[in-house]
């Protein structure tokens, strides 16, 4: 029996689909295909635990982690009420050496539909639990739901690989962004045409600013970009640059949030904008509130986006519905 409660988007507060469990979907991302919305993210519903481990330069620090579960995905059709199509990606438990064994981290699953294969292609940061493997893991399906197939990782162009973003073009090209050299860089890779393969054409940008969470969107003519400095699990001071193309070279342009909390991003950390479909317009952020210490019980932060004078603008709000895009009473 389906349970249909949700009325108004409420940022941070638990987040129920339609059987009435929590949503499983943390460091995701949104595909709209035949008329759906298609939600992925990391199932972190297992037990969270706390590793005491040491960086290269001596300091010690906490590691929260959860065995890997795998990456749900989910299904609406008004971004309110949401099926659980279940594990679109699920864990290994018998093979060790594989990049989905329960041992291992995933994170920040991506996907984009290939229009000329037909083929369902999902991208995300490959790990293991000391965050030295540093990858790039690409999986396709026939189904937006799944199951995908997974088809290996790599370091596109030999650099490290970690949070991570995709970006398709009006065009058809699609990129993949992610945190390199340790994170002190991002890079912006083009894919190859069937979306599979890095390509050997990519930027270096940002270098030595220690950019994370990529979150990638057009306006008109021109590419944003909204990144999270590097502070683990605690939230900061988003950023958002503007380009001319997805390769940049891209200009920074301050921080994207205003009102109360706005230099922490509301509690939470960038992992995806979606554009509303048939709202030429009409934006939403999609950030993560996480709890270190129970990474299940993270919660979502989605916030209108507006632009105004060629800048994005977010603000708070504790509730809110589409309405607000056509100027209407959300509260």
């Amino acid at each position: 029996m389906e349970i249909k409660t949700n009325s108004k988007f409420l940022p941070g507060l638990v987040w129920k689909d339609n059987s009435g469990e929590p949503i499983q979907a943390h460091g995701g991302g949104i595909l709209f295909h035949d008329g759906m919305y298609y939600w992925y993210g990391e199932n972190k519903a297992v037990e969270t635990t706390a590793t005491p481990a040491v960086r290269k330069n001596g300091e010690r620090f906490i590691r929260y982690q959860t065995e890997l579960a795998g990456i749900s995905c989910y299904s609406s059709r008004d971004l309110l009420h949401w099926t659980n199509e279940g594990l679109a990606l699920p864990a290994v438990a018998d093979d060790p050496d594989h990049d989905l064994h329960t041992s291992k981290v995933l994170e920040r699953p991506k996907v984009v539909y290939h229009d000329a294969t037909r083929k369902f292609v999902m991208w995300m940061h490959a790990e293991t639990r000391d965050y030295q493997y540093a990858r790039a893991g690409v999986a396709v399906s026939d189904s937006p739901s799944g199951p995908f197939e997974y088809l290996g990782s790599c370091r596109p162009n030999d650099a490290m690989s970690r949070d991570m973003t995709l970006f398709k073009d009006d065009d058809g090209k699609a990129y993949l962004l992610f945190s390199s050299e340790n994170n002190s860089t991002l890079h912006v890779c083009l894919l190859s045409d069937d979306y599979l393969r890095p390509t050997a054409i990519y930027t270096r940008n940002f270098v030595n600013q220690y950019r994370e969470a990529p979150a990638m969107f057009k306006h008109e003519s021109k590419y944003y970009l909204i990144t999270s400095g590097c502070t683990g699990w605690d939230p900061n001071q988003a950023q958002y640059a503007v380009a001319a193309s997805p390769l940049g070279p891209w200009e920074t342009a301050g921080n994207p949030c205003s009102g109360e909390n706005a230099e922490l991003t509301f509690n939470s950390q960038s992992t995806h904008v979606l554009r509303l479909e048939g709202r030429e317009h009409a934006f939403i952020f999609l950030a993560d509130r996480w709890k270190k210490d129970d990474l299940g019980d993270s919660r979502y932060v989605w916030l209108p986006l507006h632009m105004e004078d060629g800048k994005p603008v977010i603000q708070w709000l504790e509730e809110w519905d589409l309405n607000w895009f056509s100027g209407g009473d959300s509260a």
